[in-house]
């Protein structure tokens, strides 16, 4: 994942659905970008109040406690990461498509003008509004690079955009292309899912992919000699083609 070229330093852009989406799926993305430096903003659309919050539900917390509840652990996840975070608080379940959602996030791209956009897959039968997410993010990012388009901010370049593995990524039409290394980070973002009680039954789920897409990772590094390793990896696919003076 390289930068475009800017004068201003790399930055890193998650569009995330819901508030614990970016941790499970690009949480060692986050934690590399801070460990080198950059700049990491997370978007929350929503709260994940309504879809992804059964536990606080049958409780018998209200809406707005659920908001508040939800909005704390994403903090201390962000937090955990190393990244600064924004909640627009569009609602979910479902997350609605609207002209004014869009507008919000062209402001949030020409403020913080990303080398690299992350988000979810187009496609997604179990979760409506992780499409729903990703159109919205695309549709930001090419009206952001429209120089006549009406926000504050220089319109935007052409940052890369890569999609995070869904939960269920055979049902998903997801199949990598890029595996990321995210040895180094991995306890950061077992950290950051560990700020995430209200969906714990991920955790281990989530440590055991990143186990798997380790595996991958050597394979397709070098010989597969059949060493033991305990490499840590994330999963990602690239919309856009890659620029580049040199093939690798």
């Amino acid at each position: 994942m390289t930068a475009h070229p800017s004068q201003n330093p790399a930055s890193l852009l998650v569009v995330s659905a819901h508030a614990g989406d970016f941790v499970w799926r690009a949480g060692g993305a986050i934690a590399l970008a801070a460990e080198r430096g950059e700049k990491a903003t997370v978007v929350c659309l929503s709260y994940g109040e309504r879809g992804e919050s059964a536990r606080a539900w049958r409780e018998g917390k209200k809406l707005d406690e659920i908001k508040k509840i939800r909005r704390g652990e994403a903090e201390n996840a962000a937090a955990a990461l190393g990244a600064e975070i924004v909640f627009l608080d569009a609602g979910d379940y479902p997350l609605q498509e609207t002209p004014e959602l869009v507008d919000r996030l062209v402001r949030v791209y020409r403020e913080v003008d990303p080398s690299v956009v992350l988000t979810h897959t187009l496609a997604d039968p179990y979760n409506g509004d992780h499409p729903a997410a990703a159109r919205m993010a695309l549709q930001a990012r090419v009206l952001a690079q429209a120089i006549g388009y009406d926000a504050p901010g220089d319109p935007l370049g052409a940052p890369p955009v890569f999609f995070f593995e869904p939960h269920q990524p055979e049902m998903c039409a997801f199949t990598p292309d890029v595996l990321l290394d995210i040895t180094e980070v991995f306890q950061r973002k077992r950290a950051a899912m560990e700020c995430l009680p209200a969906q714990q039954h991920m955790w281990d789920y989530y440590t055991d992919l990143a186990r798997r897409r380790g595996v991958q990772l050597k394979r397709n590094a070098g010989p597969n000699l059949g060493l033991a390793h305990s490499t840590m990896g994330e999963a990602y696919t690239r919309l856009y083609p890659q620029v580049t003076g040199a093939l690798a």
